[in-house]
């Protein structure tokens, strides 16, 4: 058990070390800039300078001073984001440099720093075909560690994947309009709804994570497939270029089906593949923001 405890640590301390790094180098600003703040609130005065806004004096304090001053504003930072986590059982697939689980560990690292860094606070719903568990929104560093842990050890109790559900609880239970991360492989059908009514609610955004095996099946003969979410168990025969091909339509069919939901729900989104860095896709989504 105190193994089991020490390799978590080591591996929460290299994805905070790799991933607050990147957030603090790369990410927080143009995180900042691409999710704004409620408005401006004022702050204090100061003596007005040549080039001032003469709509932004303060004619009460110039009053009494006998010279110009001028009111500062800052932007109401402090939002709430919410990660919308898949961890069904297709999260678990991957056939190049990682896994999915471990792909949406590290993002999820580096929103949730790059939040904290702004000011936000950050809380999580995890979901398969049912909402798994909710950590409430907070702030501070034991925070963040506290959810890359749950990141990397959490154990579904479903293995389906049902993002309707997972939309009707963050409605539900997120009454303050937040910012909303739903990162998930969307292997499942019938969202588009749920997608269009919490964009009305929250400022959702999309990460579609994906692995290129998922639209390629090598010919290696007669294979026994399982799937992750179902449990199913078949023998396929990769050798035909009809079963082949059909795999390959499947898989753009469904990604075709996700990408034109999220379009027409109007939500921002960026695909990432477990053999390629996340950093460049989130870059151009925070910069398509800004």
């Amino acid at each position: 058990m105190a193994t089991d405890t020490a390799e978590l640590l080591k591996k929460v301390r290299r994805i905070e070390l790799k991933t607050k790094g990147l957030s603090n180098q790369i990410f927080s600003g143009e995180y900042h800039s691409a999710f704004k703040g409620r408005g401006m609130a004022f702050s204090e005065v100061r003596e007005y300078a040549v080039g001032d806004e003469v709509r932004t004096i303060d004619w009460n304090v110039t009053a009494r001073f006998g010279h110009p001053y001028v009111k500062i504003f800052e932007e109401e930072r402090e939002l709430t984001v919410i990660l919308v986590v898949d961890v069904s059982a297709s999260d678990s697939f991957g056939t190049t440099e990682q896994i999915k689980k471990s792909l949406i560990t590290e993002i999820c690292a580096v929103l949730a720093f790059s939040a904290i860094t702004n000011n936000d606070k950050i809380g999580v719903i995890f979901f398969s075909n049912k909402v798994e568990k909710f950590i409430s929104p907070k702030k501070g560093k034991s925070h963040i560690l506290r959810i890359i842990r749950e990141l990397i050890e959490f154990k579904p109790e479903e293995s389906g994947t049902n993002i309707s559900e997972a939309l009707r609880y963050l409605n539900n239970v997120v009454k303050k309009r937040s910012i909303a991360f739903l990162i998930s492989d969307f292997m499942d059908k019938d969202y588009e709804d749920s997608l269009k009514l919490a964009n009305r609610k929250h400022d959702m955004v999309a990460l579609r994570i994906y692995d290129k095996r998922e639209a390629e099946m090598p010919n290696v003969g007669m294979v026994q497939f399982t799937d992750p979410e179902s449990g199913e168990v078949r023998w396929v025969n990769t050798a035909s270029r009809k079963v082949r091909e059909g795999y390959r339509q499947a898989a753009l069919n469904r990604e075709t089906r996700a990408d034109n939901a999220l379009r027409r729900a109007g939500i921002d989104t960026a695909a990432i593949a477990t053999n390629e860095s996340y950093i460049q896709p989130l870059r151009n989504l925070f910069s398509k923001r800004s």
